[in-house]
């Protein structure tokens, strides 16, 4: 196992007038045995970033590490990761024996070697009743562990998952997440993990790095992310319904600086006879939940309840209060998280 360290990492492509730049400076240390997870939008440089620990993708300007190797010149094969992809990439011909063996027998490890790691593998995922099958006689959350299965059987440093999850249904995905959890604690192997659903960020990071257009914006517990996200990007990404942003909202009524957006999550709004008026648009009803949208002049407004049976007819008036301990402040010009003073 080792750690893993960017330093001012940078990716362009092209040259001249035509360079592009789009990974802009990313720093991290990321711990021996850590399980980050990279998360972000469609287009915002997580996959870059991954493929750039693997090898896959050159290093512009910057520096990676795997352990004490300065890895930036090395070939994939020569870092001593595995990569588990989206689209499985088995071998259909194969069984899934030989599709986890195969990068062993490559290299020439003992046949008996094999079979034990196979084995051994095979019983953390539960596949020893499918060795002798092929791909296309399983499920898909059976491919995705053979996958990963071919990956483990390698025992590398460091392993990178480049979004395993996505051609999976809801219940598959939430299973196979709790399968990745139960591995890592078994073999403790660092792990960068690529996704832009926030239910797998924040269900399998230790720390959670979000990316935006390239940058970081920010790189911390999903505790810490949710609680006190470093943006207003970071805070409308993360969280379902994401985080309520409002940029007229009467500030210094809560004690937040002039001219500042107020965040508000809609879990932290309650229902009240006074507070602000809201006029209703729509609601959701989410099981034992509901969701209420509303304005505030101009402002959309989202509202979680447990009042379940409180259903507001649309076009009438609610009144609701924010918790005054959960208010959060940005910056309405850089978007940055303003500290209380």
């Amino acid at each position: 196992m080792a750690s893993i360290t960017l330093k001012n990492v940078i990716k362009r492509y092209g040259t001249g007038k035509h360079q592009l730049q789009v990974i802009h400076g990313v720093n991290a240390d990321i711990k021996d045995g850590e399980f980050v997870v990279i998360v972000g939008p469609s287009g915002c440089g997580k996959s870059t970033l991954l493929r750039m620990v693997a090898g896959l993708e050159e290093v512009s300007d910057g520096e990676i590490s795997i352990g004490p190797r300065v890895v930036n010149n090395l070939e994939p094969a020569e870092r001593d990761i595995a990569m588990v992809f989206q689209n499985y990439a088995l071998y259909p011909h194969m069984s899934v024996f030989d599709n986890m063996a195969y990068g062993l027998k490559i290299k020439k490890v003992p046949l008996d070697e094999i079979k034990a790691r196979v084995d051994k593998a095979a019983g953390i995922l539960e596949l020893g009743h499918l060795l002798q099958r092929r791909p296309g006689q399983l499920s898909g959350g059976q491919r995705q562990r053979v996958a990963m299965g071919r990956a483990i059987v390698r025992q590398p440093q460091v392993f990178l998952f480049d979004e395993p999850l996505s051609n999976l249904d809801a219940k598959l995905r939430a299973q196979t997440r709790l399968e990745i959890q139960k591995l890592h604690r078994e073999l403790g192997i660092t792990s960068l993990f690529v996704t832009h659903d926030q239910v797998e960020a924040m269900t399998l990071a230790q720390r959670m790095m979000v990316m935006n257009a390239g940058v970081m914006e920010q790189f911390d517990t999903p505790e810490a992310v949710y609680n006190r996200p470093a943006t207003t990007f970071v805070a409308s990404f993360i969280g379902s319904p994401p985080m309520n942003l409002l940029k007229h909202a009467p500030n210094e009524a809560h004690g937040g600086p002039p001219g500042a957006i107020l965040g508000i999550r809609p879990e932290n709004l309650t229902l009240a006879s006074d507070g602000w008026a809201l006029q209703v648009e729509t609601t959701e009803l989410l099981g034992a939940e509901r969701l209420i949208y509303a304005r505030l002049g101009d402002e959309l407004i989202t509202i979680r309840t447990e009042e379940s049976h409180f259903v507001p007819a649309p076009g009438s008036t609610v009144h609701a209060k924010p918790r005054a301990d959960k208010l959060h402040w940005f910056d309405a010009s850089s978007g940055r998280r303003i500290e209380p003073a």
